[in-house]
Order: structure tokens, then C-alpha cells, then sequence
């Protein structure tokens, strides 16, 4: 199972923590996100480019998703007109 699938063990008791240890908690869990992208920035730039070059030579983006994932290519699409012109 991914990792991002399995229960934080740092949240399991969040509902009992004091609220000043409930914001800690999340600030720290958001920390860890950055580090990971960090990480992962030279993966990130490889994708970058070649869905750029693709869409430069004709090709189109494909959002797959449901739930949330599926909302949010809904939210981009609708940004893409205003912001890019497309």
C-alpha cells in the first residue's frame, strides 16, 4: 500500500490533542510535502518539458480523476481560457 494511502500514525490521536498541538501537527505533516517535492524536483522538471514540448507539437492534456483529482482538472480547465488564452 502507498504510503499516502495508510493512516499517519502522527494524526491518529489528533482529535485529543490540544488545539495549539492539533496546528503543529499539520504544519509539521505540510512540511514533510515539501521535502518530497524537493526531492523529487528533477522528476518534476522532466515532466514539465515534455508535456510542454508535446502541447508546442499539437498534443493535449488529459486529466484522469474522481472525487477531488476530478474537480481539480475541472478548476484548471476553467482557468486555462483567462490565463493562457486557450
Amino acid at each position: 500500500m502507498l504510503r499516502t494511502e495508510m493512516r499517519n500514525p502522527n494524526t491518529c490521536q489528533i482529535s485529543k490533542m490540544s488545539t495549539y498541538d492539533i496546528v503543529k501537527t499539520i504544519n509539521d505533516e505540510n512540511a514533510n510535502v515539501t521535502r518530497a517535492i524537493e526531492a523529487a524536483l528533477h522528476d518534476i522538471e522532466k515532466a514539465c518539458d515534455a508535456t510542454a514540448a508535446s502541447i508546442m507539437n499539437g498534443g493535449r492534456v488529459f486529466y484522469i480523476g474522481a472525487g477531488t483529482s476530478g474537480r481539480l482538472g475541472v478548476v484548471d480547465a476553467a482557468e486555462c481560457p483567462p490565463t493562457f488564452g486557450v
